[in-house]
């Protein structure tokens, strides 16, 4: 019931004098609204990187051959020192033979989906008649499109029969279909096209149109001029690059029942070490979105933080706000604090009810200050073009944070209300 009471004192006093609370509460409302915006940016920048490499393949792990750490060099000091630049060409020797592969996916055939395998071929131009389209071309294997998802429009993707023939069949985007067969399908499947890569000619045979999706390819050109991927077989590939068998690096997808993807891409380095064990030039090497996405949310996360805290200073300008106000007020009632003394209040009841008073102001303070970062988190959100996302535990910590300003900058005014000398303060005018 005091407490009660209290609160119920307090709210007249905040309501006696509302534009002087509503100016006390503006430094809170600034400080807890500046946080919340920055979290909820940050919030939804984070969900949307997460998606982003979630979409591109969070369960992918790329295995790569890379040229081994440098060997160090022991002082008799104890310095160490790396060998000077030293590098090596990579030959046949040194890359993925297919035989590697099997025995990867035979000792894992649990926890591996697919491995996709690519080469690119190199930049140049379709040819169809007097119209051209501009393309990347890479040789892929019919396990390619596990890894990176496509939306098929007509035909059919790569197969394994296309691999095993070396066959002259490729697959392009609606826009190359636009510019070569004016956007007609139909036509296009199975229509010959010339492949131009550096005045080098080759025909080639399309069975698979898919969707060009805006944004993955970075480029100024206008759609006509635009470069979009085109897809041949892989040993097509390599027999028009006449390069060697073997591969510099491929991408295993793996399945659902892997709990850590970081933890099964160090098990396929450990599954390749016995295989370069003897090869002091080169060795083999992982990454996975996992660890890229992680990276990426906490470097996001610390930044906010950081700023956040500097944002966040405005709220001890705030606190200091109160404090003032409080001061003011025990000044203006001191005769109300010796006529309630006199009346047998203890100094803890005095004590209280100014506390009360000072966090009532700021947690009103603070839940204003959530409402206007929600907003303006909001907007800064969708100017950014991401969706926006509440942070919850930061709505929790300020709410949590307003009312711990309130006793912290509130318990000194209050104190000082509670030692009021009875007499002196009946005498107060």
């Amino acid at each position: 019931m005091l407490i009660l009471e209290n609160v119920r004192m307090a709210v007249g006093s905040l309501r006696a004098n509302k534009m002087r609370a509503l100016l006390t509460m503006l430094g809170i409302i600034i400080g807890i609204g500046a946080v919340i915006a920055i979290m909820t940016v940050s919030s939804s920048l984070t969900k949307s990187i997460s998606d982003s490499f979630q979409e591109m393949g969070a369960n992918n792990i790329t295995v790569g051959v890379k040229q081994s750490t440098e060997q160090q060099q022991t002082t008799a000091q104890g310095m160490k020192f790396g060998t000077s630049g030293k590098t090596a060409e990579m030959d046949e020797d040194d890359l993925i033979t297919d035989e590697m592969l099997e025995e990867l996916r035979k000792q894992y055939s649990d926890q591996i989906d697919a491995i996709a395998l690519s080469e690119s071929v190199g930049s140049g131009t379709l040819e169809s008649g007097d119209t051209s389209a501009n393309v990347t071309v890479t040789g892929i294997n019919a396990e390619y499109f596990e890894s990176s998802q496509i939306t098929l429009l007509a035909g059919r993707k790569i197969k394994k029969k296309d691999l095993t023939g070396k066959k002259k069949v490729i697959m392009v985007t609606d826009k190359v279909v636009e510019n070569l067969f004016d956007g007609n399908n139909e036509k296009a499947l199975t229509a010959k096209v010339s492949m131009n890569l550096d005045g080098s000619y080759t025909d080639y045979y399309i069975v698979g149109v898919y969707k060009y999706e805006q944004g993955s390819n970075f480029s100024d050109s206008s759609d006509e001029d635009v470069t979009t991927a085109a897809y041949i077989p892989l040993t097509t590939a390599k027999q028009q690059l006449h390069s060697d068998e073997g591969y510099s690096q491929f991408t295993v997808v793996t399945s659902t029942t892997v709990e850590s993807v970081s933890s099964f891409a160090s098990q396929i380095e450990t599954f390749f070490a016995p295989y370069y064990r003897g090869n002091d030039d080169y060795e083999i090497s992982t990454s996975t979105m996992e660890s890229m996405t992680e990276s990426m949310t906490e470097m996001v996360q610390t930044v906010s933080v950081a700023i956040a805290f500097i944002a966040g200073i405005s709220l001890l300008v705030g606190g200091i706000g109160v404090m003032n106000i409080m001061l003011v007020s025990v000044t203006e009632r001191t005769r109300e604090i010796g006529t309630r003394k006199a009346l047998g209040a203890k100094n803890s009841y005095i004590r209280l009810q100014f506390i009360i008073e000072s966090m009532l102001l700021c947690l009103i303070g603070g839940c204003l200050g959530i409402c206007v970062g929600l907003l303006l988190g909001s907007i800064a959100a969708s100017i950014l073009g991401y969706a926006a996302t509440a942070p919850i535990g930061a709505i929790i910590l300020a709410v949590c944070f307003s009312m711990v300003i309130g006793v912290f900058f509130g318990y000194y005014p209050a104190n000082k209300a509670a030692k009021l000398n009875p007499i002196e303060a009946l005498r107060y005018e």
